[in-house]
């Protein structure tokens, strides 16, 4: 039996092969309304790539739990470019709907207004979907400087997504940061969060490789945060900055400001390197911290990254719910009964 079988099958729940489909297509039923930070998804690396979806509508039906963008700030251009490696233009999937009619009929390539419009667009037409972890890839980080820095984002997520967002001041609450929310109340329950997308951000791999580049995406929006909160404002953040690759301990020790550590906590890095035995991913769980890890199909041993079997891909996510992680992401496009699984988080596969 595949682990997410036997994981399922261990909080009570009986199921053969083909009801684990029909099972992790719905919410879980292991308990009556759990917690965000409770369960397991499956994401989508880069699913703004017309080589995996047509248009990103097609992302939004595929039933993932997560789906990434990437996006370029940089000097050559006035917008918010969302590309793979072209960082003067952009190459995706996405057309700047106004409204649900217009989906998949417009001209692709558009910048990252143009996607966040599909995904209202979208959003409109179905009304209770699932919670969306939109991950955002800043690939040269932000350019506040030149008007694409944490604030003109934020602008940009409220005008196009608005009241679909779950912003940081929602989890907060009335605690004076996110650590202190999250640990003392966790995230709210999946079904608070129907219609809700929430928005991660991470450094991007040409930010983290510029030498000249000393305010990586999630120290700035962190600082961003925090100054927010100090006067008043936070309901104005829209998204939540992620700490950046798998480390031993508590890996927000790496930011010599301790004021933005609280501000942490969406933590993202590589599957393996959090399940090679060196990491202890069950202290993100004890502290309802979110998890994603990434190539999941490269933990040993390793499976297609974009055809696995189904059971295969199953398998996988079962085994790295049991390693405690949220989000479970690598390339399984052409599997959507995969894409829509949710699981307990923490049972051991």
């Amino acid at each position: 039996m595949p682990r997410l079988a036997k994981a399922l099958t261990r909080t009570g729940i009986t199921v053969t092969a083909a009801a684990v489909l029909a099972l992790t297509a719905a919410p879980p039923s292991t308990a009556a309304d759990p917690a965000y930070s409770s369960t397991t998804w499956v994401g989508v690396h880069n699913a703004y790539e017309k080589s995996k979806y047509p248009y990103f509508a097609d992302a939004l039906d595929s039933g993932a739990g997560m789906l990434e963008l990437d996006v370029w700030t940089n000097v050559f251009s006035s917008s918010w470019r969302v590309s793979h490696s072209n960082p003067l233009g952009n190459d995706n999937n996405c057309e700047n709907a106004a409204r649900a009619s217009e989906l998949r009929t417009k001209t692709r390539n558009r910048d990252l207004g143009g996607c966040l419009s599909d995904i209202r667009a979208w959003h409109d037409a179905h009304p209770g979907h699932r919670p969306i972890q939109l991950k955002v890839e800043m690939k040269d980080g932000f350019q506040s400087r030149n008007g694409r820095g944490p604030a003109q984002l934020d602008a940009l997520l409220t005008a196009k997504l608005g009241d679909a967002l779950l912003r940081p001041a929602d989890v907060t609450g009335s605690h004076p940061d996110l650590d202190t929310a999250v640990r003392a109340d966790g995230w709210p329950a999946r079904s608070a969060l129907a219609g809700k997308f929430v928005v991660e951000l991470i450094p991007g791999t040409v930010e983290e490789g510029n030498p000249a580049d000393t305010l990586w995406t999630d120290r700035e929006y962190a600082q961003y945060l925090r100054d927010l909160a100090a006067a008043g404002r936070l309901r104005e953040a829209a998204a939540f900055p992620a700490v950046h690759g798998a480390a031993a301990g508590d890996p927000r020790t790496r930011y010599a400001d301790a004021s933005i550590r609280p501000w942490f906590v969406v933590f993202d890095g590589d599957a393996g390197a959090y399940t090679n035995g060196s990491v202890d991913t069950a202290w993100y769980d004890d502290r309802h911290y979110l998890l994603v890890m990434t190539d999941a199909h490269n933990v040993a041993p390793a499976i297609d990254g974009t055809n696995p079997t189904q059971a295969q891909a199953l398998d996988r996510v079962g085994l790295l719910a049991g390693r405690h992680a949220s989000v479970v992401s690598a390339d399984w496009y052409p599997l959507p009964a995969v894409l829509a699984t949710v699981v307990p988080r923490g049972t051991a596969g």
